[in-house]
């Protein structure tokens, strides 16, 4: 065992060979756990096998948070890698669930520097693998073989098959390394061969003049800062980098370069987009425009524009009434609900749903009806993905007032049903207890006004509660029904004005 890990006068323990990839030590681990094996009763040996590609499901087992922490760490070359996560995953098996959380705890410490530093070989690894084509005679085959020599502080070459794999599918390609090597024939598995040398691999291609024109044209002088370059590309790399070459160069004559940029006039390009798109709010507007003043389809244009209140800005648009625009009945609620705000219509939701098959108890179609709300942005509060709803506010529907008033006075209708508080507010100027205004009428200009409970309220009550909201809605629905006259019916056309979700 390691004498940083357990103590120099321990006897040696019980040989426990695993082979090189990490699924190896998963399943020779699993054993000594199910063996009651302690961590130093163990000396991990390395055992001859295949390396092969390694997987997300080769953790599988492992505590969750120690499987990603592990997988990374294995590809590191410290010798006391294995022993000290098998340490770690004992201690996870045997009382200590919420090790990992300890950051201060030496071999949780240990763990997290390997992943990190794994981790940002992978990423190097990525970024300066070079491939140069391999010559015939030296590829052995009729097809072109694209070769790279790498030399990675560890072992991440199984950890990033499944990454080159992805990016270079249709080719054949080698990565040589002077531990292992890594060979793809442009379809089925990647395969793993024994380490190789520099001299292995091809040195000079057309794309290596191609590497050294990319980076002097992405090389910006004005903003050189050599340690941060160097920290993103060590110097250690640069010795199999085609591009590296130019590095000396592009540096020493980069404050010349500044100064030439510097000192050159400002250029102004000319701007070949063609006319600027009309915005949304103009195209609006000129709609509007072309409309005859005080029709609904001119209001609901005018209002998409509206930003009143503080409302617009996180609605989705503004939720304007539809229907025919000689309705006898209008039924107003109270404000625009999730599916409402989403859709750009009133009363579509399950609310909306729920109303319609009463107002086919009671013999009215939706069809003949004006909808509308009292207020035309939704209001709500958000809580997660979720948007929850939240009642509008005096402001609100006094912000909203101009636009109900404009759309009864468009309408003219025989009888107005408020649906809910707020729109009771909306249409009397003041508030009302609704369970003491159930069967009163009042006057709105020429036509009759009815309270009645918003079908949202049917919803949200209780079974016996609900039962009595119900039947005062059905009353109320069919008092107007009656007030109206026979000639509240569907209209032979839809009259419904356009709707615009802008």
């Amino acid at each position: 065992m390691q004498g940083s890990l357990f103590s120099a006068a321990a006897p040696a323990g019980r040989p426990w060979p695993a082979g090189p990839n990490f699924a190896d030590w998963v399943a020779a681990a699993d054993v000594a756990l199910a063996a009651g094996h302690a961590p130093e009763s163990l000396d991990w040996q390395p055992a001859k096998g295949a390396w092969r590609e390694q997987r997300r499901g080769d953790g599988a087992g492992l505590p969750p948070g120690f499987a990603r922490y592990a997988a990374a760490a294995h590809a590191h070359v410290g010798a006391e890698v294995r022993p000290r996560l098998y340490r770690l995953l004992w201690r996870l098996r045997h009382g200590e669930p919420g090790l990992l959380d300890l950051a201060a705890d030496p071999d949780v410490a240990m763990l997290r520097r390997w992943e990190r530093a794994v981790r940002r070989e992978a990423h190097k690894t990525k970024a300066f693998v070079r491939f140069r084509e391999a010559a015939p005679e030296v590829g052995g085959e009729a097809r072109p073989r694209y070769v790279a020599w790498f030399e990675p502080e560890h072992r991440v070459l199984p950890t990033l098959a499944g990454f080159f794999r992805r990016r270079y599918a249709t080719l054949a390609w080698s990565i040589l390394t002077p531990e292992l090597a890594m060979h793809y024939e442009g379809e089925g598995a990647v395969w793993f061969g024994p380490g190789a040398s520099a001299a292995d691999a091809p040195r000079g291609d057309a794309f290596e003049e191609a590497w050294r024109v990319y980076y002097r044209n992405i090389f910006n002088p004005a903003r050189l800062k050599i340690a941060a370059m160097c920290a993103e590309m060590p110097r250690k790399y640069w010795k199999n980098l085609p591009e590296a070459a130019e590095i000396p160069g592009l540096i020493r004559a980069a404050e010349a370069r500044t100064q030439a940029m510097l000192d050159a006039p400002a250029a102004t390009p000319a701007l070949h987009c063609g006319p600027r798109p009309e915005s949304p709010g103009g195209a609006l507007q000129r709609e509007a425009a072309a409309l005859r003043p005080g029709s609904l389809p001119r209001l609901a244009r005018e209002a998409a524009r509206c930003q009143a209140c503080p409302l617009a800005g996180p609605a989705t648009q503004t939720v304007f009434g539809e229907g025919p625009a000689q309705a006898r009945i209008v039924l107003v609620g109270e404000q625009p609900g999730d599916a409402e705000d989403l859709a750009g219509r009133p009363f579509v939701g399950p609310a909306g749903q729920l109303l319609e098959g009463l107002l086919a108890e009671v013999g009215l179609a939706r069809e003949a009806l004006y909808l509308t709300n009292a207020v035309k942005h939704f209001r709500y509060r958000p809580q997660g993905k979720r948007r929850l709803h939240q009642n509008p506010e005096r402001a609100h529907i006094e912000a909203c007032r101009p636009w109900l008033e404009n759309e009864l006075a468009a309408i003219a209708p025989t009888v107005i049903v408020a649906l809910g508080a707020t729109a009771c507010e909306a249409l009397l100027g003041r508030r009302v207890a609704l369970a003491d205004s159930a069967g009163q009428r009042y006057r709105y200009g020429a036509a009759t006004l009815l309270l009645a409970p918003h079908p949202a309220a049917l919803l949200r009550a209780p079974a016996g509660q609900a039962t009595a909201l119900r039947a005062r809605l059905c009353d109320s629905l069919a008092l107007a029904a009656r007030l109206a006259g026979p000639e509240a019916t569907p209209p032979t056309t839809d009259q419904r004005p356009e709707r615009r979700a802008d």
